[in-house]
Formats: C-alpha cells, sequence, structure tokens
C-alpha cells in the first residue's frame, strides 16, 4: 500500500471525515445489499490518515480530542454504519498501548499506524460463561516469546486489518493483547459473519493455532484496570457515537423521503395540504424525532468533553464522572437509533419498505450494533452512582 497521508489537527481530522462520509455514503445500500465487503472504501480510510489520529503527537500524530474522535464516526456511522463499526476496535487497541506499551512497542506500532496499517480485533468469544470468560491462551516459551491458542468470534475489522489485537490470558490467568501479523502462522480469518445488520463488518471468526509471538509484541492489558482509567469510557464512547450516526442518518433519509417521494395522506389534502411535508401529524413526528436525535448528540459532545477533562485529571472521582457520562450517552443514543430507524418507515409510508430502497439498514444496523452490550446494565450503573454514590466497576465496558 502506498504511504497515509498524516493528518495534522482536529480541524483537518473533521473535514476529511465529512468528504469521506459523503463518498462512502453514495455505495452503503448497494453493499449492504449485495454484502459487498468495503475493500476500497477501508483503504480510502487508511489512505486519507484519519485511523491515525489518535496517534500521540510524540509520535507524529495529531493526538486529536475525544470530542473530534466521536464526531468522525458519528459522521462515518450516518453515511455507513457498517464502514464506521470495523475501525472501532482500531482505535481502542490504538488506545491499550498508549496507556501499556513500552516507549519502542510504541514507536514501531505507531509508526505502522502512521503508514496506514490498520488493527483489527481478535477479543470476543462464544459459548463461554460470559463475556468476560477468555479462553484464549498465551503461554510462554523457553526462549522468552510466546504461543497463542483459541478461537475467537465477532472479531469485527480482522479481515481488513494488517494487525490482529488478541485478547488472551497469560499462564496466571491474567489479560494480556497480543499484536499479531495478519499473514502469522497458525492464525486463520474466517468471513462467516451473517448479521441481519452490519452486514459488511466481516465480524467473523479468528483460529489462533499455535501462533508464535514474539515477547515485545505482547502488551499487558490487566494493569489498565488498577487504577483510574478511560478505556471502557473511550470505547463506549466510540459505541454511542456510531449509534448517533445511524440516528442521524436515519432521520436525514427520512426528511428527504417525505420531501420528494412521499404522497399526502388524502385527508391531509382534503385539508388543503398539497404535499406530505405539510402534514401537521407528520410535522409532529418529525419533531420528537428530531429532539431524540438532537439529544442524543448533544449528550455525546457532553460525554467527549468530559472524556478530555478528564485525561489531564484522572481521579477515581473524575474516571467515574466520565464512565456514567458515556453510559448516559451510549443509553440515549441506542434509543434514539432504533426509535429513528424504525420510525423512518412510519413517517415516510409504504413505498418505504421496498427492499430495492435499501432503507431498512438503518433500523437492522441499530438493532444489531445496540445488542454489543447491553443498555439495562448501563442504566443500573447510573442509578447506583446517582443515588449512592457508587463508582461504576472497571471491567473496560464502562
Amino acid at each position: 500500500m502506498s504511504a497515509a497521508h498524516v493528518i495534522a489537527d482536529d480541524a483537518e481530522a473533521l473535514a476529511v471525515a465529512s468528504a469521506l462520509a459523503a463518498e462512502f455514503r453514495k455505495g452503503a445500500a448497494e453493499r449492504d445489499t449485495r454484502r459487498r465487503l468495503p475493500h476500497a472504501e477501508i483503504e480510502r480510510l487508511s489512505a486519507s490518515g484519519l485511523l491515525a489520529v489518535s496517534v500521540p503527537a510524540e509520535f507524529g500524530g495529531a493526538d486529536v480530542g475525544a470530542g473530534t474522535l466521536a464526531e468522525i464516526f458519528r459522521l462515518l456511522a450516518a453515511a455507513d454504519a457498517s464502514l464506521a463499526q470495523i475501525p472501532q476496535s482500531h482505535f481502542v487497541y490504538v488506545n491499550v498501548l498508549r496507556r501499556q506499551g513500552t516507549y519502542e512497542q510504541r514507536a514501531f506500532l505507531f509508526g505502522e499506524v502512521l503508514a496506514g496499517k490498520r488493527f483489527g480485533n481478535a477479543q470476543s468469544e462464544a459459548g463461554t460463561a460470559h463475556v468476560q470468560d477468555i479462553r484464549t491462551r498465551l503461554a510462554p516459551r523457553p526462549d522468552g516469546s510466546h504461543v497463542l491458542d483459541g478461537v475467537k468470534h465477532y472479531s469485527t475489522g480482522a479481515l481488513f486489518a494488517h494487525w490482529i489485537p488478541v485478547l488472551a490470558r497469560a499462564e496466571d490467568d491474567t489479560l494480556h493483547v497480543a499484536y499479531v501479523p495478519r499473514d502469522a502462522p497458525g492464525l486463520t480469518v474466517l468471513d462467516d459473519w451473517n448479521g441481519m445488520g452490519q452486514r459488511t463488518t466481516a465480524s467473523g471468526t479468528v483460529r489462533l493455532e499455535s501462533v508464535p509471538v514474539p515477547a515485545d509484541r505482547v502488551v499487558p492489558h490487566h494493569l489498565t484496570f488498577r487504577g483510574p482509567q478511560l478505556h471502557g469510557a473511550v470505547a463506549q464512547l466510540l459505541h454511542a457515537a456510531i449509534d448517533v450516526g445511524i440516528a442521524s442518518g436515519a432521520l436525514a433519509e427520512a426528511v428527504e423521503f417525505v420531501r420528494t417521494k412521499s404522497r399526502p395522506w388524502f385527508e391531509s389534502v382534503d385539508e388543503g395540504r398539497a404535499t406530505a411535508a405539510e402534514d401537521p401529524l407528520l410535522i409532529q413526528r418529525f419533531g420528537e424525532l428530531a429532539v431524540r436525535e438532537r439529544a442524543a448528540e448533544a449528550l455525546l459532545r457532553e460525554a467527549a468533553r468530559q472524556v478530555d477533562a478528564a485525561r489531564a485529571d484522572l481521579t477515581d472521582d473524575s474516571a467515574a464522572a466520565v464512565s456514567v457520562a458515556v453510559a448516559t450517552a451510549k443509553v440515549t443514543a441506542a434509543e434514539a437509533a432504533v426509535e429513528i430507524g424504525s420510525a423512518l418507515f412510519e413517517v415516510a409510508g409504504t413505498r418505504s419498505a421496498l427492499a430495492s430502497l435499501g432503507l431498512d439498514r438503518h433500523w437492522r444496523d441499530a438493532r444489531t450494533h445496540t445488542l454489543h452490550d447491553p443498555a439495562r446494565w448501563k442504566i443500573q450503573h447510573i442509578g447506583r452512582y446517582v443515588l449512592n454514590g457508587t463508582r461504576p466497576p472497571r471491567h473496560g465496558l464502562l
């Protein structure tokens, strides 16, 4: 691949994201309908430099703020929620390096990212007792290197990746992340994802069979959770941004459809209204949906602001407040995405249900993505914090 552009600052990052979103929007419905994996689009994303915007300035990156990163994801998801989902893990594992990587590890792997290389993920497992029951093993060798064995599922981005960060347990059961080249011997990526939504994320299976890992490619991720941390908050902020983007994209499609294609209901015409956009009942519903979408956007921006503020003064209290702010944004965004993705058909009318239009992808993407982690537990932690001052747990999903 050719060398990637290096983005200078937040303003350039947002301009690039906006331009790419407009480009990616054009083929989103067709990619979803045919399940055409976005290889060309992902290459464009890499070449643009967007995937390196969170690399620290010390290593040559733009080191953009959380608000900029969230807006990048919102813009991309409004155009194509599958495309936006693919780099989510990339940024999560850039963040892992920021927190726990040695200087040498960061210098090398951040250099790869600046050159346009992509991180995927091999994190979740199926058939285990719960989501944090990780059974993939990182076993030591006499020479100090390691070997990986296990099976991962929902490995979004792995098929497009140059490096696959693998979450595994060491002999002492502590969590580590091994950064493994996509072409490492014993590593196989299967394109077996067939979700009803986010169809083109290629979130398939990764098989690890005696995969060799040098000692300097392993990061002690378990140390992240021994003190106040923003790992979970940043990861969840990006998920929230994807949901807000889905809501924004669905609302924009509904507006365009009603303005240009929907027929007015005959009773509205009888009252002197010639277009669907003049129907007072539709106007009322669009107002309600706009309130939902704008509230989700506002909470996303506020959560991102708190992430940036906490980075400057990270304590148990500031980390807890950020986790609650992000959880609040995520709950609201998930509700808005599902509601607006469904209401699109309610306001647009019968014709909008034609499969050839592909408008159902918004609801399917929302319904699929919001299953990522349950909102009901986020609400529990918000309530415990507000009522009793109980800080959220440090398990990486808040």
